[in-house]
């Protein structure tokens, strides 16, 4: 009974563990993903002659923050930065 006991303590510790290491993977593939659909925002914006150089700081900020994203970037490149 006890080594029953055992063999599932040591299954929620290993399930427990694994979701603790999927994590970052997790919410570093969410971060790529978002990046690239905000880099393809910004070259779709760039069709329409707007001329913002696309970088990978611009597309993250795009990414992570969306629309409003792409609107502050749109408004730094409208004041110069």
């Amino acid at each position: 009974m006890d080594i029953i006991a055992g063999v599932a303590v040591a299954i929620v510790l290993f399930c427990i563990l694994g979701k603790l290491i999927a994590l970052p993977f997790h919410i570093l593939w969410k971060l790529i993903t978002n990046s690239i659909i905000g880099a393809i925002i910004l070259w779709g914006i760039n069709l329409f002659g707007v001329g913002i150089k696309i970088t990978f700081l611009k597309a993250l900020v795009a990414g992570i923050f969306g629309i409003p994203g792409v609107v502050l970037i749109l408004i730094a490149h409208a004041l110069g930065y």
